[in-house]
């Protein structure tokens, strides 16, 4: 099968890649505890989520390899921060996205409307 994405646009890529890396509720817990903290250690991220610490580092790997996060190791551990400027890039991608998506013409409201348009 071939990969069809290379069709699409850097910024329409962009998106669905930073979608994809924040597609899993440990991640956006992870970018949680990372903005309260500012930086933590792999160990402080384990002792914070209900998974193991191998599950846990793939998910800070997922995070790191989509560029929300960087890790620097120290020692025999490794720390972790927001990438900040990569978080605002990708918050001003999403926010043109859905503003392109919400303020047109007809605006929908996904709690009242069903997806064939009648009311819920």
């Amino acid at each position: 099968m071939q990969n069809k994405s290379s069709e699409f646009g850097d910024a329409d890529r962009r998106i669905a890649n930073m979608a994809k890396a924040l597609s899993h509720p440990a991640r956006v817990r992870i970018l949680r505890l990372l903005s309260e903290c500012g930086r933590c250690f792999t160990g402080t991220v384990v002792n914070d989520l209900p998974l193991s610490q191998a599950t846990v580092s793939q998910h800070l790997r997922e995070l790191r390899e989509a560029g929300l996060i960087r890790g620097e190791i120290e020692g025999p551990a490794t720390c972790y921060c927001l990438d900040y400027d990569a978080l605002r890039t990708v918050s001003a991608e999403f926010g043109a996205l859905f503003s392109g998506v919400c303020c047109g013409e007809q605006q929908v409201d996904p709690l009242k409307t069903n997806p064939t348009g009648g009311e819920k």
